[in-house]
């Protein structure tokens, strides 16, 4: 039942009833509506912004919960890296070391994955950089291992021809003899018999009457068989393969000739005292990749520990080459 309402009216001094009519009655309505309306729509902004609704910490658990498995997978590519890393050590130290190759560079093994805009489809979310950081770990540990996979594909063809690069490397003398005094001049800076100076001397010469048998010191090809006149006289280069040539210089007479296949131990030439000679001798040279070395390290089939330790201390010693 409606409250019917007074009022005093100052004119005639009387107190009167109010009647209310539909007009007044609309406004009030609209009057509250619209202050509820108000009260209504700014409580919600307050709790859009400042309190989170149940799906809305769920949905936060949640990527909480995915940040966490992102940290997680993020340690275990570093761990993944560091043993792909000492495999990579391993391969370029060890493996390939003991095969005669060359390390994989660097630049081949961290070579770049993908283009510039590789990554873009990853941008302008929230956590943007914590997804692409991975996807970027992922893609270099991928390159990484195709480039492992690839270097172990060629060790392996390695292994499989070891038999006969362990054929190939020169590992005897070439030329028979027990006797280290008949080494005339060993590798390194020694004084030049014609003009009296310093110079490097790249082989060793082995002193032997002219006629003594020259072997090759390991299988190979002979690529050249010729007089050379630039002081080595009659001389044989012989292709080993793996990177190896040897020479043998001042022949008296050479037998074998170019582009002929031949084993370790098998005769060649013979001793002489042709081209820049100062008495009759062998000059013996090893090149490993256009280089030469010391051919000393390439003896192992022929002398002891201890012929080889004489070996060393005599080559340290001043001496005159012979050619």
């Amino acid at each position: 039942m409606a409250k019917v309402r007074y009022q005093f009216n100052t004119k005639s001094l009387k107190i009167e009833r109010v009647s209310v009519t539909l007009k007044d009655r609309l406004k009030r309505l609209l009057s509250s509506l619209a202050f509820g309306l108000v009260f209504g729509g700014v409580g919600l902004i307050v709790l859009y912004n400042f309190f989170a609704s149940p799906r809305e910490k769920a949905m936060q658990r949640e990527v909480e919960q995915y940040k966490l498995q992102y940290k997680i997978l993020n340690d275990r590519l570093d761990q993944v890296q560091q043993v792909l890393s000492d495999l990579q050590d391993r391969d370029d130290n060890i493996y390939r070391v003991i095969f005669e190759t060359e390390p994989i560079p660097s630049s081949v093994r961290k070579a770049g994955y993908g283009g510039a805009n590789r990554y873009s489809r990853l941008e302008g979310y929230n956590n943007s950089e914590i997804i692409t950081n991975t996807t970027k770990k992922l893609d270099a540990i991928t390159s990484q291992l195709y480039v492992q996979s690839k270097s172990y594909d060629e060790v392996f063809k390695l292994a499989k021809s070891k038999e006969k690069m362990i054929a190939s490397i020169p590992a005897v003398q070439p030329v028979d003899i027990s006797d280290m005094r008949r080494i005339g001049s060993f590798f390194g800076y020694r004084t030049d018999p014609f003009y009296k100076v310093t110079k490097m001397h790249q082989g060793i010469d082995f002193t032997a009457p002219i006629g003594t048998p020259v072997y090759s010191t390991g299988d190979g090809v002979v690529t050249e068989a010729e007089y050379n006149k630039g002081g080595y006289g009659n001389v044989i280069k012989v292709s080993h393969g793996y990177g190896y040539d040897t020479y043998y210089a001042h022949l008296s007479r050479i037998k074998a000739r170019k582009g002929q296949k031949v084993k370790r131990g098998e005769v060649i030439g013979y001793v002489g005292n042709t081209g820049k000679s100062t008495a009759p001798h062998l000059h013996y040279e090893v090149h490993l990749r256009g280089t030469p070395v010391n051919p000393i390290y390439y003896f192992f089939n022929d002398i002891t520990s201890q012929e080889y330790a004489a070996m060393i201390e005599m080559s340290s010693k001043p001496s005159q080459t012979m050619d």
